[in-house]
């Protein structure tokens, strides 16, 4: 077995608790261990990645029991791609929480972001359904911590509804676990596919009630429109370096359909076929539609990033919907994109935050105010999809693989009038902050409503890490923007690698005989 597989959930789960109980009161020593923990899944991340660009599907089979006994860990294109996103995600948030200052307004910043990473690779690398449910409640709960980090009443109301609706999305899955292992006996994904497909019709009834309450749990995760209400509160108030993490959970909902609806209920499986499209198509236009709207009508700056990451929601759940190989792959595309552009304007929005708070209004010049506006101005196309940034290469991709859908004008007419609403709402911000900010007087920094000061000592106002961080960003939505053919191609190969998942179930269950 190639033990580097387990080697990006085991590193977070080792430093998180060394943090705790050796380094507790030690910000500078965190700080190095929590950073070269991050490098460290960087560079795993991305050997794992190189090994599995040609193909090859590889299993780590914990205490060496095979599938479906014990549980395994799978990495393929897909899990790869998503792990590496995560680390230089992870990377950028955490420079820019070092740079200011936001990882000393509270003790466990530091171990509760490894958690976070242990949580988010374990579910894109799980093979079992019910670990997946674990490493979702290992989310759950660092996210929580990371969501009150500093303290503040809003942010612990926030937090609040964002754990009670998220708790009732994984009593949803216990259900659908419980549904699924009652007609299957399994709860390895390999294994569930297999069964699934040999299930006489007879016998599916509960499989139907298992596959739709799955879907649920996944929209609720993804923040699909009925479903998204813990999002725009949740994100808005959390800390905007936090909610810049946040940007790839989201994606984790996303990606559980993807790969449930392609391996266990694929398209061609006759008793749970359309059961994902039919309902997810409909609900992702509408995000889409919400999202822009909640973005032209943002009074707040938090809430304007948090509307902006459930349009590129929707977008991206437009084409998932589609489940064909082209849309697919232009959806993975689009969620590199989303992700970083997403993220980039949840550390802008921190960097106005802290200088003249969170309001969209004309307020005096903040420091550095020409920077941050070029910096808010390139964030502001990429999320929006105007040329030349990758945005808008994602949702052409998306638009064209709707092409041969029979509610191809209704997919265009949404994406297309979405986007210039986006736009508008962006543009009537970044000119309020910093167009109409001229003329006024300097204004001193002012924190966020709720918020506790951070200590004298943790903040360092001329670091330039939170730049390095946002640049460093915005350099990789551009290299997405300059690669484009080669990303895609790997896309296809993904795509292509799901909706033909015999390599995997063969990998899988290669040792149990089956």
């Amino acid at each position: 077995m190639n033990h580097l597989l387990i080697a990006p959930i085991l590193l977070p789960a080792i430093v998180a608790p060394f943090i705790i109980m050796v380094l507790r009161y030690h910000i500078d020593l965190k700080r190095i261990f929590s950073t070269a923990s991050t490098v460290g899944i960087a560079l795993i991340s991305l050997a794992l990645a190189i090994q599995a660009a040609d193909g090859t599907v590889q299993v780590y089979e914990l205490g060496n029991w095979p599938a479906p006994f014990g549980i395994v860990l799978v990495l393929d294109r897909l899990s790869a791609m998503m792990i590496v996103l995560t680390a230089v995600l992870a990377l950028a948030v955490l420079l820019y929480a070092i740079g200011t200052g936001w990882d000393a307004r509270g003790a466990n910043f530091h171990a509760l972001f490894q958690f976070q990473l242990m949580g988010i690779i374990g579910a894109f690398l799980t093979g079992d359904a019910f670990n997946l449910f674990v490493f979702f409640e290992v989310l759950l709960i660092a996210s929580y911590g990371l969501m009150i980090h500093a303290g503040g009443a809003r942010r612990f109301q926030a937090g609040v509804q964002y754990v009670v609706y998220n708790l009732l999305g994984s009593t949803l899955f216990l259900f659908a676990l419980g549904t699924l292992y009652a007609v299957t006996g399994t709860l390895n994904m390999a294994d569930l596919a297999v069964r699934v497909a040999e299930l006489p019709a007879e016998d599916t009834a509960l499989l139907r009630v298992g596959a739709m309450l799955l879907l649920l749990v996944f929209a609720i995760k993804a923040a699909v429109l009925p479903l998204h209400f813990w999002l725009p509160a949740s994100y808005a108030n959390a800390p905007l370096p936090v909610a810049a993490l946040f940007a790839i959970m989201t994606k984790v909902g996303a990606y559980a359909i993807l790969r449930v609806y392609t391996l266990v209920f694929g398209p061609e499986l006759e008793v749970t076929a359309g059961l994902a499209g039919d309902w997810l198509l409909p609900a992702a236009l509408i995000t889409l539609a919400v999202g822009a709207i909640g973005v032209l009508g943002a009074r707040e700056i938090g809430r304007l990033m948090a509307f902006g990451a459930i349009t590129s929601m929707g977008t991206l759940l437009t084409a998932v919907a589609l489940f064909t190989p082209e849309a697919v792959a232009a959806a993975l595309y689009y969620t590199v994109h989303s992700t970083l552009a997403a993220a980039l304007l949840f550390l802008i929005a921190d960097m106005v935050m802290e200088r003249q708070g969170g309001e969209i209004a004309a307020k005096p010049v903040m420091a550095q105010s020409g920077l941050i506006a070029a910096l808010f101005f390139a964030g502001a196309i990429a999320l929006a999809g105007m040329p030349p940034l990758s945005g808008f290469i994602g949702k052409l991709l998306v638009m064209d693989a709707a092409r041969g859908h029979d509610l191809v004008w209704w997919i265009w007419g949404v994406i297309l009038v979405s986007s210039l609403v986006t736009i508008i709402g962006l543009a009537r911000a970044g000119s309020l902050i910093f167009w109409k900010s001229h003329g006024l007087p300097p204004q001193t920094h002012t924190l966020d409503k709720g918020a506790t000061p951070p200590p004298v000592q943790a903040t360092s106002s001329n670091s330039a890490l939170p730049f390095v961080a946002c640049f460093g960003l915005l350099a990789a939505l551009i290299l997405l923007t300059i690669l484009a053919g080669p990303m895609m191609s790997y896309a296809e190969a993904t795509a292509a690698q799901l909706f033909a998942p015999d390599a995997y179930l063969e990998t899988v269950l290669e040792r149990a005989g089956k």
